[in-house]
């Protein structure tokens, strides 16, 4: 009786252990963005965030009329960008930046980083 509770005991916690770890299992996907089109956005950093779980970068974007437009475009993780060159200070506010992206499906202003050319011609990639 003893070895069958036990048994137990352990398939519980062992259980309990894999639950623990679904909200890892739930990171979002990239269905929201147009992962088959692509397109260049350029402007002027507005702000460069080095966060987890993902970088973001805030561009304004000068339109045909009227005043700039901020663009909210969406890249990897600061590990997964380091590891292609990107620093913290890659981007600073006030850079012309040309970025090319995967749109989001519904026509808002944001996008998934493809690449970006830095203001001296560097060009990373997400």
């Amino acid at each position: 009786m003893k070895f069958v509770t036990k048994k137990l005991a352990m398939a519980a916690a062992a259980l309990g252990i894999l639950l623990a770890g679904a909200p890892v299992l739930g990171h979002h996907s990239f269905a929201p963005f147009d992962m088959s089109a692509s397109m260049t956005i350029k402007g002027v950093v507005k702000e460069f965030q080095w966060n987890n779980p993902h970088v973001w970068i805030q561009v304004m974007v000068k339109g045909d009329s009227g005043p700039a437009v901020e663009w909210s475009v969406e890249a990897t993780s600061p590990a997964g960008l380091n590891k292609k060159g990107w620093k913290p200070g890659s981007l600073k506010a006030g850079d012309t930046v040309v970025i090319e992206a995967h749109p989001l499906r519904d026509g808002r202003r944001g996008a998934s980083l493809i690449s970006a050319t830095l203001p001296d011609g560097t060009v990373l990639k997400n």
